[in-house]
């Protein structure tokens, strides 16, 4: 098993010196590509003058983006597993042995994903992602992951957290650049897991950087839940059969996501917008029920997430 690590970065140098630094710091050696959107503040000059045979400098002819400077940067990869990392994040030494570790474990996966701490521009630890449920690394069947993406039970966590077999992430059709900053990555992740199993490592192996008006923040709220019912209207056909019984209608999970998003509105004291949003959704017994279930499943989300016992979805590793 061959590992890439694919670094995406544009006019961050300061910041692109350590995601580099952390990458070619691994216990694990691996390739190290960089994928740079153009920029113009002496990156290529800096990676071409590092003289390390294991990094690859890969420029866009144009400035074309995140999402299709992921899918050029994975291109170039020779690895048969990529790590994707954005410029501004970095990752823990042990971040690749531990993520191959449980990989081996699982020859089926086709997605692998860990825990980040959350710092500040300052890389000051502001907070920490949760961990999801049995043990240390646990799996989850192909045929109950979209079920779980669907009812947020199954969560991959951003990038930095996330790693995927190349083949698969080319069979998916890669990044779409329609939702650049915007889902992007989540959308992807929905479209691996058609192609095998899914693996979590409940360790703390990467490190977000938290930006005051962070990319996700630069769109509207409506265009926020525009885009969360989009993926949701992509994972719904891929459900395995077993669920098509148990699983909500998609308007009902539609009324449940303007509810979500207008509450979000409400703490932000966007009233007026948040009252669209939730309209007429607020008149849905079964979008508060689903609100209800997905806000106490996020408070006890360290135990096992609750999905059908009978289907058997969580195997925990034995380590």
């Amino acid at each position: 098993m061959k590992f890439s690590i694919v670094i995406t970065t544009y006019n961050r140098l300061p910041l692109l010196r350590r995601a580099i630094e952390s990458a070619l710091a691994q216990t694990l050696p691996c390739e190290v590509v960089v994928a740079d959107d153009c920029s113009s503040d002496g990156t290529e000059e800096y990676v071409r003058s590092l003289g390390d045979e294991r990094v690859v400098y890969y420029r866009n002819p144009v400035n074309s983006g995140h999402s299709a400077t992921v899918n050029a940067g994975v291109a170039v990869a020779t690895g048969d597993w990529i790590k994707p990392l954005d410029d501004d994040d970095y990752l823990a030494p042990n971040c690749i042995w531990e993520m191959v570790k449980a990989i081996a474990q699982r020859p089926q996966a086709a997605i692998c994903s860990c825990q980040a701490v959350q710092v500040d521009v300052n890389g000051e630890e502001v907070t920490r992602t949760k961990p999801s449920g049995p043990g240390k690394i646990f799996y989850v069947k192909q045929e109950d992951i979209h079920y779980g993406m669907l009812m947020e039970v199954v969560p991959f966590g951003t990038p930095v957290q996330v790693a995927f077999k190349k083949d698969a992430f080319i069979k998916s059709g890669g990044w779409d650049s329609a939702l650049d900053g915007n889902c992007d990555d989540i959308d992807s992740w929905v479209k691996i897991a058609q192609y095998g199993d899914a693996a979590f490592v409940n360790q703390y192996l990467t490190f977000r950087t938290l930006w005051p008006g962070g990319c996700n923040q630069k769109f509207s709220l409506q265009k926020r839940l525009e885009t969360n019912i989009l993926i949701k209207e992509r994972i719904y056909p891929l459900v395995h059969e077993k669920y098509r019984s148990s699983i909500p209608k998609l308007e009902e999970i539609k009324a449940f996501l303007k509810l979500h998003w207008s509450l979000v509105g409400l703490k932000q004291g966007k009233i007026l917008m948040a009252l669209k949003m939730a309209y007429p959704a607020m008149f849905s017994p079964a979008a508060w029920s689903s609100l209800a279930r997905v806000t106490y499943s996020r408070k006890i989300n360290s135990q096992a997430p609750s999905v059908p016992q009978e289907n058997a979805t969580y195997r925990t590793a034995s380590t």
